[in-house]
């Protein structure tokens, strides 16, 4: 059995994996805490000279602590990797809910709506643009509550600066002004990008979608598009307030504050903004790659698939029901994602790869963790799978399987293609067998 520690974190199975970094399932040995735990190899940052990128991102999200944005906790380093400790998101991404239902009810979709543009607004009075939203990079937490990460792409005002000038972001939901190269107010285009969200959140598609660049661009200049049936006139109101290709002109957040749709069932969430913000961690981590901050240590008594404890067990079925480990709902798929066999774990990974090399991805395998590699079918991205097998009880293996690169809709059909593939070994048990195995494998 594998065992890790990262000083006072308890280290467990790999939810999330990208270009240049994991993020891993931890515990706080001192609270019992969960959280998620963002390693990066310091020779790669180094490397692809990111150092003030990633630092200016992790300095980014201690400074916004809202009860809408996901926690950055603090931040430790070894002699060759960087932890970031963040706080753990159990509830998937908005877009798998999107992809799964379609479209979401009006009241469900302003409810979403409201704590964006609440978590947006304190991003503003703190200086920060985020410049990358989209509803890949917003999270629920196991209540429904939306949470905003990935802050890679925002921007810090700087001192004598009035405008931006970078463009970033992902095209669909990119404002107009970013796309012109004549600087942006990065408050206005930010609310471009949420009144894409919220078209996308009613509507199930986006309002700006052309295969060809120079088409998209020239329609998002024009603010060019079309409402379904179904948006009532409040939505289409406000939204077309806020999809105002002149940023001048653009309504502003106090204006959707006053906005009757808006405004309907609007609860402010409540928060309190006396902690103090104390960035001397980041500091002490990147003015000096090379200091030796916390201990690793790596225990490995066995080599198989890895063992989920007890902890990990609770945590991911949130709680004594594990109806979450063998209600698959084939159709709904979320970036990570699982299923359970009582097949061997061999039996498994050669399933798998059977599969994978009947769709001409490659495999990469070792220690019961494989990962598939290929080209999306539009031939635009790479795809890269990630898939890692774990004993959750004697004779009863867990795959979980994620999406470490690629376009996330080619990723929901590969899975949903790869368990109709896998329904000889894929276990679902009755509800008694459930209930009756939840004591055994929790304690």
């Amino acid at each position: 059995m594998v065992m890790r520690k990262v000083g006072k974190y308890e280290v467990g199975r790999t939810i999330g994996e990208g270009t240049f970094a994991k993020v891993k399932f931890a515990r706080n040995t001192e609270t019992g805490e969960a959280v998620a735990m963002k390693v990066l190899a310091k020779s790669t940052i180094l490397k692809h000279r990111m150092v003030n990128q990633i630092r200016k991102e992790i300095s980014i999200m201690k400074i916004v602590r809202h009860p809408n944005i996901i926690r950055l906790h603090e931040v430790l380093a070894s002699r060759t990797k960087i932890y970031i400790i963040l706080e753990l998101i159990t509830g998937g991404e908005l877009f798998d809910k999107i992809v799964y239902r379609g479209k979401l009810p009006e009241n469900e979709s302003r409810q979403y709506f409201q704590q964006l543009i609440d978590a947006v607004d304190y991003c503003h009075s703190r200086g920060v643009f985020h410049r990358d939203l989209k509803p890949e990079n917003l999270l629920l937490d196991s209540h429904g509550n939306l949470k905003v990460s990935d802050f890679g792409l925002s921007a810090l005002p700087q001192q004598g600066v009035g405008l931006l000038h970078t463009t970033c972001g992902t095209p669909n939901y990119v404002a107009p002004e970013v796309l012109s190269h004549q600087g942006y107010v990065g408050s206005a285009a930010d609310l471009w990008s949420c009144g894409v969200i919220l078209y996308v959140l009613m509507a199930g598609y986006l309002p700006f979608d052309e295969a060809d660049l120079s088409t998209l661009y020239r329609k998002i200049n024009a603010a060019e598009f079309s409402y379904p049936t179904w948006f009532s006139v409040g939505t289409k109101s406000l939204i077309s307030r806020i999809l105002d290709p002149n940023p001048k002109t653009r309504i502003h957040i106090d204006g959707i504050r006053n906005d009757v749709w808006f405004s309907r069932n609007y609860v402010p969430v409540q928060y309190s903004d006396a902690e103090e913000v104390n960035l001397d961690d980041i500091h002490a981590v990147f003015n000096d790659l090379e200091d030796l901050f916390v201990t690793e240590q790596v225990e490995n008594n066995e080599i198989g698939p890895l063992t989920m404890n007890a902890f990990e067990m609770f945590t991911l079925s949130q709680g004594l029901n594990l109806s979450a480990l063998f209600d698959r709902q084939q159709d709904y798929v979320k970036r990570q994602t699982r299923f359970v066999s009582r097949h061997p774990a061999k039996t498994i990974i050669a399933n798998i790869e059977a599969v994978a090399e009947s769709e001409s991805l490659k495999v990469h395998s070792r220690n019961y963790k494989m990962r598939l590699e290929g080209v999306s079918s539009n031939k635009m991205s790479q795809l890269a799978i990630v898939l890692e097998v774990f004993e959750v009880a004697p004779s009863l293996f867990m795959v979980d399987v994620r999406k470490a690169a690629g376009d996330t809709l080619q990723y929901h059909r590969f899975y949903k293609y790869l368990c109709g593939k896998l329904e000889h070994i894929i276990w679902r048990p009755a509800d008694g067998a459930c209930k009756s195995g939840i004591l055994k494998m929790t304690t």
